[in-house]
Order: structure tokens, then sequence, then C-alpha cells
């Protein structure tokens, strides 16, 4: 940052991810949720530093994606070993060429068929994320912020890539289509692919997830079930449980107060300034044990 001064977006995460499981990345927007993402994809600006690990796949084959370089990155893992929809969709579609054309590209390069059954092989594409056939031959300009996302969704999927990560892949959609985009990512995980959604939709992530991992501030707050987390016991988290009871299924209340800045976090629990729950304790910063960082964690009903 300016003057030498320097922002933890992300700090402290820790999880793993089984090929045909999902797991559903949740928070308000800033808590560093896509900058994990671009991180384990090398998208990061210029200016960013990483520290730790970050292991995809086993045996010999295994690779740390945080220290493996640009041309390893873009030749041999990005679309083939992991795959990504964006969240800003549009703004990763070359303007200047078709979705048709960006389908086909991807198909040669990810699947090589034979030339004769290229059209149709970018057309299937394109249905599996039910982006229509009548606009495959239109430019990003011309795409509503639905059928960005649409095709970015196809020409993730080209790859069938052992890891896929999906920023935001119900954003702009009617609930139709977020339906249909739901049920084809469950897919994707139940055929054996491991699954990163990020999303601020929490009931798409009750229907997709396996787990759930909650962000606040850089760090993670919980790590639980998904059938613990939104069923009977609940989250643990203060901050988890305001989550969903800001829902209007639920208790429509929400979280008083705002997130802090990264560059102006408190010494101990960033969300006690927020917190019912909070006392002298939360001045000490929590660690992520049990699955859960909090010092007044709920207790659980089923406990």
């Amino acid at each position: 940052m300016p003057r030498g001064r320097h922002v933890a977006a992300v700090n402290d995460v820790s999880f793993d991810l089984a090929a045909g499981e999902c797991l559903a990345l949740v928070g308000e927007s800033g808590c560093g949720k896509s900058v994990l993402a671009s991180a384990l994809l090398g998208l990061l600006p210029g200016n960013a530093r990483t520290r730790g690990r970050a292991l995809l796949g086993d045996g010999p084959d295994r690779l740390d994606l945080l220290t493996a370089g640009e041309t390893v990155l873009a030749r041999t893992v990005r679309g083939r070993r992991a795959g990504l929809i964006p969240q800003s969709p549009a703004a990763h579609l070359t303007p200047v060429r078709t979705v048709r054309s960006h389908l086909e590209e991807t198909v040669r390069a990810l699947k090589r068929p034979p030339p004769r059954a290229l059209r149709a092989a970018a057309e299937a594409a394109a249905e599996r994320a039910a982006f229509p056939a009548d606009h495959l031959d239109r430019h990003p300009h011309q795409l509503s912020g639905g059928l960005a996302q649409r095709a970015a969704t196809a020409l993730a999927l080209v790859g069938d890539a052992p890891l896929l990560i999906a920023d935001e892949p119900t954003t702009g959609l009617d609930r139709d289509l977020v339906d249909r985009t739901v049920g084809e990512l469950r897919r994707h995980a139940d055929e054996g692919h491991a699954l990163l959604v990020i999303t601020h939709d929490l009931a798409a992530a009750e229907r997709i997830a396996d787990r759930v991992a909650v962000m606040y501030a850089g760090r993670l707050v919980e790590l639980a079930r998904a059938a613990s987390f939104f069923g009977a016991r609940g989250p643990r988290h203060p901050y988890a449980a305001g989550l969903l009871d800001a829902l209007p299924e639920r208790a429509f209340t929400p979280i008083r107060g705002l997130p802090p800045e990264l560059d102006d976090l408190p010494a101990g629990c960033a969300f006690a300034p927020r917190c019912d729950r909070a006392t002298d304790r939360c001045a000490t910063l929590p660690a992520l044990g049990g699955g859960v960082a909090c010092h007044h964690a709920l207790e659980s009903a089923d406990a």
C-alpha cells in the first residue's frame, strides 16, 4: 500500500477440500473471499504477497499453487486442473470476440475434438450452463449480466477440472436459473470434482454445500458441516448466526454496525465491536479451535 503500509487481506486461513466435496465460503463483502480465490490461481495484483501453502492434488502430481510460476499456472493449472467462474464475468470475456468464439477456443484447447465436431461441442458446453444458442454469436457488450454469468460458467465447466472455484456463480440470475446453476454445480461435485463456492446466497449454499466456511475481516471464524450449520444445531460463531438471522425467511434482523476496514482491525476479535456477547476477553484474538474462532461460541442445540 502507499507509504509502505501492508494490509492482511486474508490471514491464517486453513482448510482442506476433497474430491466430490463442495465447500461454501460465505461472509460479507470485503472479508477476503475473492482475494483467497485469486491467490489460489495466481491472479492477485502485482503488489500482493503470499505466504503459506496451497496444495493441489496428491502424490507426484501435487503442486503448491502459491509457489508455482505463471508459466505453470497458465499452461497446466488454469482451466485444466483448476477452473474459475469469476465474480465479474464480463471483465473476463474478450470484448471483440463472440461467446461462440470463446467457447470454441476453450473446447479446442482443453478437449481437442475433431474440427468437424468443434461447433457441436461448443454448443453442448453452452447448453450445460443454460446459455441460449441464439445468443452464441453475440459479443460480451450485448449480454446482460445474467447471460455473461452463464457464459463464464460454460467456459469454466469445459475442462472438467478436478477443482472448480465458483465466485458468486448465481449473481444476476433469476430464481429458475439459480436453481439450474446450483444443480449443475452440485452434479459437477457428485461426479468427483472438488468445488469451492464463494457466495452471498445462503439459500444456494444450503442446497449445494457439504461444509460451510465463514470468513470475517480476512479470517475464518467458523468451519462446519452444512447440515449442522443450516439445521437445528445452527452456527456457533455469533457472526455466522447473525448472517442466518438476517435472512428474510428467518428473523430478518440485520447485524448491527459495519465490518472493520482491513487496515484498521482491532487488536483482538474483529467482530467484538458488533457482538452482543463481547467481553474484555475479546481483546485477545481467538484461534480457530473445534471449528469456531470465538471466546464465547454459542452452544450447539445438540450439545
